[in-house]
């Protein structure tokens, strides 16, 4: 799990007259745009229009960025599916009447790559980073806090996410889910084997899985470094089933995340975990989908059985039908953008609290500035029940643990069953009393 990547320069047709825009003139501006994203080796991709801020009744421009075409974790159907949105949002009038432009960013789950992202946003005059994911939040948070450009949506990977008084998340993140995963398999599990990439975000995820497993009165998992861009991981396996099954009188659970990674650890799982008595597994939305599940045999598949903790309902859920329409209508079949996706369904969530923000301006300037005013200043967002209502602030519970932006620390329980990602428990689960109580 890792990222940070460069820019696509694509440019889509757009409808002007819907808009309370003129056309901006062409020229220099976007000469030295080009250049500079030569100059970062970057992949620029835009949607749509010229380049410019979003002071005057000008295109209110945003940038998000996912890590694609590398060796480990991907999330193309982040932008992808930004991209998809700024041409649906466009047709039906913009944000508030202004046209939405979307630039991308690739930041290959790189530090240095993540912070030209920022950088470029900044050159580009954003008004946000929205619905956007990275291990890297060191790298670029500071260069966003400068500029005074929100955060909006990030994916949750690092603590950093939940401090700056810059970031906006629309969920729990990593903690959420490894702490409602823990409080889940406390009931059910012996042994307890956590699989973890061997890297700074992973070193976080141990204390976050024995935040929920000793609030049920479980012991600490066994904690196990594994590369993040191996190829087969035959050891780590064989190592997870022999602590699994240390006790013959409690079938345990082996809990792999590992992003991306995760499908091959399940390949080699499934080969060796007939040499070994019986185990469950769990894991956390991101590092399984239900496109995974299908493509590792569905029923007859290694997940069957597998609980996975969720930040929102389960992608049949009816509240999905609004961003399934913007799929339909605007993705043009692209097979990035699965509506399963967690990467995907926060992109959507993210660019709704983006909206609101604007929305909230009543006509007024739009700017980095207005944006994060609007969302400080108590601005309550509606996800139509996807999360609960959002509303930042630094006087949250969960300020006391150091996840002072932590305003959503729901999770949903799913778990695989005949195939298919299920609900295994109505409603969502607020965790925030089990990371309070936590050694974190």
């Amino acid at each position: 799990m890792t990222g940070r990547r460069p820019f696509r320069s694509t440019v889509l047709p757009r409808p002007l007259s819907r808009f309370r825009t003129r056309r901006r003139r062409a020229g220099a501006p976007t000469a030295v745009a080009l250049a500079a994203c030569v100059s970062l080796t970057a992949g620029c991709g835009v949607v749509p229009g010229a380049t410019g801020g979003s002071g005057d009744d000008g295109p209110i421009t945003v940038m998000t960025w996912a890590p694609e075409k590398t060796a480990a974790t991907n999330k193309p159907g982040m932008p992808a599916f930004a991209r998809a949105y700024a041409r649906w949002i466009n047709e039906r009038g913009g944000l508030d009447g202004r046209e939405l432009r979307v630039l991308t960013c690739n930041e290959r789950n790189d530090s240095v790559t993540a912070a030209r992202c920022a950088r470029r946003a900044v050159e580009e005059g954003v008004v946000a980073v929205v619905g956007s994911y990275s291990q890297h939040a060191d790298s670029f948070l500071r260069t966003l806090e400068g500029a005074g450009i929100a955060y909006i949506g990030g994916y949750g990977m690092t603590e950093e996410e939940f401090t700056s008084p810059l970031s906006y998340p629309v969920n729990g993140g990593q903690p959420a889910l490894l702490a409602g995963l823990g409080r889940t398999l406390a009931d059910r599990c012996g042994p307890v084997a956590l699989v973890r990439p061997d890297s700074i975000v992973g070193d976080q995820l141990p204390k976050l899985l024995d935040s929920g497993l000793v609030a049920g009165g479980h012991a600490p998992t066994g904690d196990q470094r594994a590369p993040e861009e191996a190829t087969a991981y035959d050891g780590e396996v064989r190592r997870a089933l022999e602590r699994a099954t240390a006790d013959p009188q409690r079938p345990g659970c082996v809990v792999p995340a590992l992003g991306d990674r995760t499908s091959t650890f399940m390949d080699s799982f499934r080969r060796a975990r007939q040499k070994f008595p019986d185990v469950r597994t769990g894991t956390v939305l991101g590092s399984v989908d239900q496109s995974t599940v299908d493509a590792s045999g569905g029923a007859s598949g290694p997940y069957e059985g597998s609980f996975v903790t969720g930040w929102y309902p389960h992608a049949g859920d009816a509240r999905w039908k609004p961003m399934k329409q913007v799929i339909e209508e605007a993705a043009f079949g692209d097979n990035r953008i699965d509506p399963g996706d967690a990467g995907v369904q926060t992109t959507w969530i993210a660019y709704t609290v983006l909206r609101q923000a604007v929305e909230s301006l009543d006509g007024g300037e739009v700017t980095a500035r207005s944006v994060a005013r609007a969302l400080r200043s108590g601005l309550k967002v509606s996800t139509g029940g996807l999360t609960p209502t959002l509303r930042w602030s630094f006087r949250d519970k969960l300020a006391a643990v150091g996840y002072p932006r932590m305003v959503n620390a729901q999770v949903t329980l799913q778990v695989v069953r005949d195939g298919r990602l299920v609900s295994a428990r109505e409603g969502f689960t607020d965790v925030t009393e089990t990371l309070l109580d936590a050694d974190l």
